[in-house]
């Protein structure tokens, strides 16, 4: 090593600061544990500079420039290195900013939500960016080392996963509890209560780092677009439904489509130009309505024909007064007449009743004896 890069390597280790390419890091590690006595340190306004020991903190330094030495800040002479004659502090060096990082992005699978409105599980997944700050720069460090995440990628990994799993509990018990349907959840209606829940709810998984999270930006709760269009159907198939009469079983639901699907056949098939069609359709839908209404509400159906019971003795009619009658030669029933028309034979003289009141008609007679009803011919 020449006499020039020993000078510069002296210069860089009296003067130590955290380096420009390290500015935006929430956490920067000075790579070097052993400080020189009497190095100037620089610690930006925004930040603050840890000295960490053997798992515990040793003191903090407040931004402004500092001369490393033990006569004004006593809590290095724990850090002196006696091999070296206490020209060397032995200890390693954080910087941590307390400014606010914004714009840190996360995003992630919730899995399969069960949608208040039609009982379809789907599947959820949510994205966006949110804001953090460092309340406690020596929670953090005591936190982050213990977990050997002093890295800054490592931070940041370790704290989307926290806000992930934060949203994965609760999205799901918020719109089971409060019944939001999931087609209004991810149109952004109701962003700001779950986002005022998020923030609470992951208080108590920082905290303990000496972080608070400040904000959500461009909070986004998805579904698929498959999934999307049958929910769309399924709304807006339960209000035709409910628009035929409140039916709320699932038979009488299939059987309200089924009759909408028949009108809309209808509607596709006839008419004279567009205002057939529509009419026509408009009159198919009504009918599918009206017959999704009956099944639903049997109440409403049309009432039966009354039975009334034929009185004792009344033959069953034929419709010509007279029923069939059996052969005497042949015992086969055959249609009144002179002769069998099964075997020819004579027959015996059919027996007549009256359409009025069953009496037994007589011979030839023209009207019945017991009520005078005309005795068809």
């Amino acid at each position: 090593m020449g006499i020039y890069d020993f000078l510069k390597r002296g210069v860089q280790e009296l003067m130590i600061a955290r380096p420009d390419e390290a500015k935006d890091y929430a956490i920067y590690k000075h790579p070097d544990p052993t400080i020189p006595r009497f190095s100037e340190l620089t610690v930006d306004a925004d930040e603050v500079a840890v000295f960490f020991k053997d798992g515990v903190v040793k003191g903090v330094l407040s931004p402004g420039r500092h001369s490393l030495k033990s006569e004004n800040i006593p809590f290095l002479s724990d850090l002196m290195d006696t091999f070296t004659g206490g020209n060397v502090f032995l200890a390693e060096l954080f910087f941590v900013s307390k400014r606010q990082f914004a714009g840190i992005k996360f995003g992630g699978r919730i899995g399969a939500v069960e949608d208040p409105k039609s009982g379809v599980p789907v599947e959820t997944s949510v994205y966006g960016t949110f804001a953090i700050v460092v309340d406690d720069p020596v929670k953090l460090i005591l936190g982050l080392v213990g977990m050997r995440h002093a890295e800054n990628e490592a931070f940041f990994s370790w704290f989307k996963e926290q806000v992930l799993k934060v949203i994965r509990d609760h999205v799901a018990e918020l719109a089971v509890k409060k019944k939001w349907p999931l087609l209004d959840v991810v149109s952004g209606a109701y962003t700001e209560e779950i986002e005022q829940v998020v923030i609470e709810g992951v208080v108590k998984h920082v905290e303990p780092y000496g972080v608070r999270i400040v904000r959500l930006g461009n909070f986004v709760l998805s579904i698929r677009e498959e999934d999307s269009v049958r929910l769309k159907q399924l709304y807006t198939d339960a209000a035709y439904v409910r628009m035929a009469g409140g039916i709320d079983q699932f038979g009488q639901f299939a059987a309200g489509k089924a009759m909408m699907g028949a009108g809309e056949g209808m509607s596709q098939g006839g008419g004279g130009g567009e205002g057939g069609n529509a009419m026509l359709g408009g009159a198919a839908l009504g009918v599918g309505l009206g017959m999704a209404n009956m099944f639903g509400n049997p109440a409403k159906r049309a009432p039966a024909e009354p039975h009334v019971p034929a009185q004792p003795g009344t033959p069953p009619s034929t419709g010509g007064g007279t029923e069939k009658q059996p052969c005497g030669a042949c015992g086969a029933h055959v249609s009144p007449g002179k002769f069998c028309a099964e075997c020819g034979k004579p027959l015996a003289p059919a027996k007549r009743f009256c359409h009025g009141c069953g009496h037994k008609l007589e011979g030839t007679a023209k009207f019945c004896v017991e009520c005078g009803t005309e005795v068809p011919k």
